[in-house]
């Protein structure tokens, strides 16, 4: 599994550079699916305007407008009630995932009620995490981030890499991301925990991490 895990899009060379790597050929011939969900469970980004512009690649986050192939919509709340044949060859065929930001327990939630949850491991697809889309990756969000509460009302997410994400770190419209904050909620957390700007991403393969950043970046070990 090939993940490249940031705060808010591909926000620079570095990063833009790792992703065509992780490719394996060049983005005008990758096939892509973006992926919204995360944006319906959070009140600040969904659902409306700010689900179109990441959809239509109008957003403030380069991501959908990178210049693919081709760019398809996979809305997970909408495939419990559809066969797994309708989407399961789709999301094996395409070269990589675009998942939104947004509320991770949101996404968490309906990557497993949807299937997608079970198939990302065995997936070819590069998947691009977005800040919520990045975050659901890990084993739990802590409790600063928890907004829309699942069943159960845990703060678990899918576990697929062993370390938690803090991002949109110091942030201008976001005052109270500052490190000492992210600090205090590593503390909280099991296992490492990355603290990330928006100029850094998270780049993993087969279990292999790696970090790059044009911006400012922490590992927290515990």
């Amino acid at each position: 599994m090939k993940l490249l895990l940031t705060s808010a899009g591909v926000n620079n060379k570095s990063m833009l550079d790792a992703l065509v790597d992780m490719l394996d050929k060049p983005i005008e011939e990758s096939n892509a699916l973006c992926i919204p969900t995360a944006m319906y469970g959070h009140p600040w980004v969904g659902p409306g305007v700010k689900t179109w512009e990441f959809i239509s690649g109008k957003s403030e986050n380069p991501m959908v407008d990178l210049g693919w192939k081709s760019v398809g919509v996979l809305e997970l709340t909408a495939l419990p009630s559809i066969g797994e044949d309708r989407w399961v060859p789709l999301v094996w065929e395409t070269d990589v995932l675009l998942v939104s930001g947004g509320d991770a327990l949101y996404l968490s939630y309906w990557m497993k009620q949807s299937g997608m949850a079970e198939l990302l491991p065995s997936l070819q697809a590069v998947y691009v995490g977005m800040s919520a889309g990045s975050m659901v990756m890990a084993p739990n969000i802590g409790d600063s981030f928890v907004g829309w509460t699942p069943p159960g009302g845990c703060d678990d997410t899918l576990g697929l890499v062993d370390f938690s994400i803090f991002p949109h770190l110091d942030h201008e419209m976001l005052p109270e991301n500052t490190m000492a904050y992210a600090e205090k909620w590593a503390a909280g957390m099991e296992g490492p925990a990355y603290a990330i700007d928006d100029q850094t991403a998270i780049k993993v393969i087969d279990g292999e991490v790696e970090v790059i950043s044009e911006g400012n970046w922490k590992l927290f070990s515990t």
